[in-house]
């Protein structure tokens, strides 16, 4: 079989990312994919080697997307409390941009979509996602507060993940997310950083 060429499995990656933010983690096969592709079978299978592998490719392409977005906007930012504004709101910010894969970054579970028999090459890529995610929380925590321990990164988790996907999950479902909930994003983040997080002293035995 002739190598599949760059835009079919362009379009595959595409049509991919649509049907899982439609569908979800199972509702997916490579017949309903391919023919929704307008590619054989074959396709899929020589251009990734497995639906698995594919689906990992889909979440690898969003996700660093998404991650460059929020590189971005932190660096565009005028002041630290802003900068952390900006980050927890990159996915509605992402979803004007990339609707299907915000919805489907932040509405799909990971782990039930790609399950545990990925390439070694992805999954070592998955865990560089992680190291981006903590690499930011960890920027953002020096920016704020000159530091980088665990209590203060866990303020920071909450306010670019926890309050984003509570509050952005059900809009992005359905749509993009309204300017009253980014706004109310805006103004929670700003609570939740009103209150320094806490400094623990050791005491000497």
């Amino acid at each position: 079989m002739p190598r599949p060429r760059v835009h079919d499995l362009d379009r595959v990656l595409d049509t991919a990312e649509h049907l899982v933010a439609e569908v979800g983690a199972g509702g997916l096969t490579v017949r309903g994919l391919a023919e929704a592709a307008g590619v054989p079978n074959g396709t899929i299978y020589h251009g990734f080697g497995s639906l698995g592998a594919l689906l990992g490719q889909v979440w690898l392409r969003a996700a660093n997307d998404f991650f460059d977005l929020q590189t971005e906007l932190v660096d565009q930012a005028q002041d630290a409390q802003s900068a952390v504004v900006a980050a927890a709101d990159t996915p509605a910010a992402f979803a004007e941009r990339r609707l299907d894969a915000a919805r489907m970054l932040l509405t799909v579970n990971k782990d039930k979509l790609l399950g545990p028999q990925l390439p070694t090459d992805i999954a070592d890529a998955l865990i560089a996602l992680d190291k981006r995610l903590v690499a930011m929380l960890v920027r953002l925590s020096l920016l704020l507060w000159d530091r980088r321990d665990g209590a203060a990164v866990e303020v920071l988790t909450t306010c670019v993940v926890d309050l984003p996907t509570a509050l952005y999950r059900r809009a992005l479902a359905t749509g993009l997310v309204s300017p009253d909930t980014r706004r109310r994003l805006d103004a929670a983040v700003r609570a939740v950083l009103a209150v320094p997080p806490p400094v623990h002293y050791k005491t000497k035995d």
